[in-house]
């Protein structure tokens, strides 16, 4: 066969080999997958809720969110973005319990967020639909970072979205003061519960 067929042939080969894959790209009705899905947190339609058992009594007391944004890449789970928290709004209904807590436990004249930063999410995020996924990230309270796994339920109406997770807060052993005394004992880790209320963008 002579240079100029084999030449015609190769080509020829090519065109029949991409023609489909670019007729597919193009296809009317094809949706590309998202690149960035972000989640902006409202602070008024959020709730957080910390729970310390003692001795005595078991105290219950909130917190608020001062703002909070989560993006990440669906295909990948690579996140970015902070969750703070206003440590200074801490209370229990108890001015003399929350001044003690302010000024020596949390110190949060000194130190007053709390912050998490999302690295990354394990698992899908569907309009519609509720899902459970894991996500991973830094704490930083006290000065202080930690690492922080949350397991979190997340529910998707249109672009409103709600996410619940529970997790705990070691806080003696990440070097806050144990406010136990020789009449009241309490536990030297706190129980967290967030319901983060907030609207999603770049959902598939």
């Amino acid at each position: 066969m002579k240079a100029p067929a084999l030449k015609r042939l190769f080509l020829a080969a090519l065109v029949l080999t991409f023609t489909p894959l670019l007729h597919a790209q193009n296809a009317p009705g094809k949706i590309p997958a998202p690149e960035k899905i972000t989640v902006h947190l409202d602070p008024a339609r959020t709730e957080i809720h910390w729970t310390l058992t003692g001795s005595v009594h078991t105290v219950h007391g909130t917190f608020q969110l001062k703002g909070g944004l989560v993006s990440f890449d669906p295909a990948t789970g690579v996140a970015e973005g902070e969750v703070l928290v206003d440590l200074a709004t801490g209370e229990s209904g108890s001015h003399g319990r929350d001044s003690r807590m302010q000024s020596e436990v949390l110190e949060s004249a000194k130190y007053p967020q709390a912050i998490f930063h999302p690295q990354k999410v394990v698992g899908s995020v569907i309009a519609g639909q509720t899902q459970n996924v894991t996500v991973e990230g830094t704490f930083t309270i006290h000065g202080s970072d930690h690492p922080l796994r949350l397991e979190m339920k997340i529910s998707i109406n249109g672009q409103e979205t709600v996410a619940s997770t529970h997790f705990v807060v070691p806080y003696v052993e990440w070097g806050m003061k144990n406010p136990s005394n020789l009449l009241l004992r309490v536990d030297k880790q706190v129980d967290v519960d967030v319901v983060a209320k907030g609207t999603a963008e770049g959902l598939p």
